[in-house]
């Protein structure tokens, strides 16, 4: 197949690009920065058309995954940007697919599980979950990431495309050993001790190995009945204590202190990043694909974290 994936530069869409071009599949990433890879990587600005449009033409799956980081303090600017390379990438792609003569046959558009609103008393399938947005008490920052989450979706499904399939993927953390990555992230907190619980410990952490991540999209790519939005996570979400203490298991420590709420928020400001990562409560379950047939090979935290870190150990000497 030829595949294409916009703003593939990233984590996950490295993972991907790596996994579609080692088994044989020819794979052109779309994006703003020039690299040199093992792929094909085309210049693209996101919001115009160009002559990255042949690329597009004839090829078999498109995968969206354009969008600034999310990484970053949600200052007006950042705002504006996280907004606008999600809704405006996603509505270039549209003028492209109506103006190219072969089409791809399927549209899988990256979207987000924190769509879902904080929840620690019940999980979010696709059929019962509740959307989030300005509830009692919530943080302007989560309401923020909903409110993006709401207007990408709408910017994928409110225009026809008709005989191409589009899947909005509703993915949560994905976990690889790669440097940079989210899981990264938490393991350095581990192996520097500071992996204790995030106060108050009882939010849920919502995440998918990278295998099982993989997998998902291939089994979405293949199967024509699905359509619309899909949860891409792991069907057991945990809290975050017991997230954490896992983690630590698997590196070997007991030592972790906890983070009290103002030490998490002086963190990261400091980081020049956002603290919803680690307090909202997502506790998101994959429902259709579990309906579907879909096995993880990765269902549960301890065998997860286990591989992961055995990966890490093996990838950072």
């Amino acid at each position: 197949m030829k595949i294409i994936i916009a703003g593939g530069t990233g984590q996950v869409g490295t993972i991907l690009a790596r996994h579609f071009n080692q088994n044989g599949h020819s794979v052109v990433v779309l994006s703003r920065r020039l690299q040199k890879t093992l792929w094909r990587v085309v210049h693209w600005d996101g919001s115009t058309l160009g002559p990255w449009l042949d690329e597009l033409d004839c090829s078999d799956v498109l995968i969206n995954l354009a969008g600034r980081s999310v990484n970053c303090r949600y200052t007006q600017g950042n705002r504006r940007a996280i907004f606008d390379s999600r809704v405006l990438s996603t509505q270039i792609l549209h003028q492209a697919i109506a103006t190219i003569e072969h089409p791809p046959a399927v549209w899988l558009n990256a979207s987000t599980a924190t769509i879902y609103r904080h929840a620690l008393e019940r999980p979010m399938d696709e059929a019962t979950g509740e959307y989030g947005g300005n509830e009692a008490g919530a943080p302007d920052t989560w309401n923020f990431s909903i409110q993006v989450a709401k207007a990408w979706e709408m910017a994928f499904f409110s225009t026809p495309t008709l005989g191409i399939r589009k899947v909005a993927l509703r993915s949560a953390m994905t976990f690889s050993a790669d440097r940079g990555g989210v899981f990264d992230v938490f393991l350095n907190l581990v192996r520097h001790r500071l992996g204790g619980a995030t106060l108050p410990g009882t939010q849920f952490v919502s995440w998918i190995h990278e295998v099982d991540f993989i997998r998902s999209v291939e089994f979405l790519i293949n199967r024509e009945e699905l359509t619309g939005a899909v949860n891409l996570a792991s069907p057991h979400p945990l809290p975050n204590r017991e997230f954490l203490g896992i983690l630590r298991k698997a590196w070997g420590t007991r030592v972790g202190l906890p983070t009290t709420r103002w030490m998490l928020e002086l963190g990261t400001f400091l980081l020049r990043t956002e603290s919803e990562l680690v307090l909202k409560s997502r506790q998101v379950v994959p429902g259709r694909l579990l309906e579907a047939g879909f096995q993880f090979k990765y269902p549960t935290w301890p065998e997860a974290a286990h591989d992961l870190v055995v990966q890490w150990r093996g990838a950072h000497p």
